[in-house]
């Protein structure tokens, strides 16, 4: 019996058996990857991303343009001479250039031919123009200093003085429109710019209100266990974020790509009536490393905005939702008799 218990003594003892392992369940989020609701508002957020990119790409091309205008006009000033009976035109011309040129602040000065005359009228007149049997004045160019203009009404009094079919125009009027343009065309770009967000905000509230009268038994159980609203909140963020991503990203992309069939259009149709044109009126297409940094910055502005909406739609409506658990006159029709 001893020798038993000690062989008994000596056998190793078994392990205890192991428990299952517990796997934690993922958690499901609150509102579903996709549905009919979600993929519309993707569209829509993409048209609206559309139309912000594309009218702050506009607003940059023509501020660009009209930044353009103005120093070319602003670099040059011109010296219109009228044909009179008994003027010798390349004197007078030559003398109005040499007054020009002796003022400090100018650089160059060139008097326009008449071949360079002819094609100037040629848009109005035709070809084949000779411009000794037409009254047609001749223009001096004079090129001068933006930083250090001259003093434009002693040059007007000395050319009246000394050539006095003389008449010089220092283009300030058509400054100051350009300028009145530029600034006009800003201001429309961000109101458009302010209408589109305003449009999308209202779009996003309800949106987020129909996912959350959708799932608003799931939101109640869940604040009614002890889910804080920022919780809450934070889940309709992400689901939202998502989609704003997706259709910013689809709408500024579609944007840059018109820009830049616009441009290749425009570089593959030089030297055309459609093209001078449309150059003439609208300036180059092309909008530059800024524009495009601008179009990424718009997309992702309308990102965060679409978020913050979302946020606030829901921590609203959360709060409304405690109010009329919290008011018994809301709860329980006969509360109030």
């Amino acid at each position: 019996m001893i020798k038993a218990a000690s062989k008994r003594q000596q056998q190793p003892a078994t392990a205890p058996a192991r428990r299952p392992e517990m796997r934690l369940r993922p958690t499901a989020p609150i509102l579903p990857p996709t549905n009919i609701q979600g993929n519309a508002l993707m569209v829509v957020i993409a048209i609206m991303a559309f139309l912000a990119c594309l009218t702050f790409g506009a607003v940059s091309m023509v501020r660009a343009t009209a930044a353009g205008w103005q120093s070319q006009i602003a670099r040059e000033i011109t010296i219109q001479i009228k044909p009179e009976d008994g003027l010798d035109m390349n004197r007078a011309l030559v003398r109005a250039k040499d007054l020009a040129l002796s003022f400090v602040g100018t650089r160059d000065g060139r008097i326009m031919d008449d071949d360079a005359t002819a094609r100037l009228l040629e848009p109005w007149l035709g070809t084949g123009l000779n411009l000794e049997d037409l009254p047609v004045p001749r223009l001096v160019i004079i090129t001068i200093d933006e930083s250090n203009p001259p003093d434009f009404e002693a040059m007007r009094a000395l050319l009246r003085n000394e050539v006095p079919q003389a008449f010089l125009d220092d283009h300030r009027t058509w400054v100051n429109r350009l300028v009145a343009m530029a600034r006009t065309t800003v201001l429309i770009g961000f109101g458009v710019l302010i209408l589109v967000f305003t449009a999308m905000v209202l779009t996003v509230v309800f949106a987020t209100r129909g996912a959350m009268s959708g799932n608003r038994h799931i939101v109640e159980v869940l604040h009614f266990v002890g889910a804080e609203s920022r919780f809450v909140a934070r889940e309709f963020q992400r689901h939202f974020l998502k989609i704003s991503l997706k259709g910013a990203a689809a709408g500024g992309f579609a944007a840059a790509c018109v820009f830049a069939a616009a441009g290749f259009w425009q570089s593959r149709s030089l030297a055309t009536p459609q093209s001078d044109q449309a150059t003439a009126l609208f300036g180059t297409f092309s909008i530059g490393l800024l524009g495009y940094a601008g179009i990424f910055a718009t997309m992702i502005i309308i990102a965060l905005l679409t978020t913050l909406t979302v946020r606030l739609t829901v921590l609203r409506t959360i709060d409304e939702i405690d109010l009329i658990r919290s008011d018994p006159a809301r709860t329980d029709p006969l509360a109030g008799d």
